[in-house]
């Protein structure tokens, strides 16, 4: 029998990133942690006797399916029971709003970030889906092509393309804010 201690720790590792990708994905504050939460878990009680090292991928993966059929019922609901529903969004927190403490917690710094976050999160929001992800788990998340591909079950290829094709649409929308 496995310990506990590995996955708890991944898990905490992981939660609040995993909350901002299913936020920007659902954009609702509170599905987006059911979501979340399923998908930890799924993880816990089907992977848990994986390796380590394939938890993260896997985690991902779930995670990616979980939004997927969230926008599926959503497309169902809509067409069928609500069809005179807006699609009116939550606003997300500004990136810096998520910091618990340390030294990006002093006024000064959360007051500069406040307005880059905030286009930050416009950009991101503004992405094509899988663009989007591809970034997310790349460039915030710092899984390599090939754990990103298994997570988006896609391609390395394809995965290059869209992570491409998201830091030119965000260098192109964001100007000077972002490097």
């Amino acid at each position: 029998m496995h310990s506990a201690a590995p996955l708890n720790r991944f898990l905490e590792q992981i939660e609040q990133r995993a909350y901002r990708i299913a936020r920007y994905a659902v954009r609702d504050a509170d599905v987006a942690l059911d979501v979340v939460q399923d998908a930890m878990l799924t993880l816990a009680t089907r992977y848990a006797d994986k390796p380590e090292q394939e938890w993260a991928p896997l985690f991902y993966r779930i995670l990616r399916n979980a939004i997927i059929d969230h926008h599926r019922r959503q497309r169902i609901r809509a067409a069928v029971f609500m069809p005179w529903r807006s699609r009116n969004g939550a606003d997300l927190p500004a990136p810096g709003e998520l910091i618990a403490d340390g030294e990006q917690a002093e006024p000064e710094y959360r007051a500069r970030l406040s307005g880059a976050g905030e286009r930050l999160a416009t950009a991101l929001e503004a992405l094509p889906p899988r663009q989007r992800e591809a970034f997310l788990l790349r460039a915030w998340e710092g899984l390599d092509v090939a754990d990103t591909a298994r997570a988006m079950q896609c391609s390395a290829g394809s995965v290059k393309t869209h992570y491409f094709r998201a830091v030119h649409k965000l260098r192109e929308t964001l100007g000077d804010d972002w490097p």
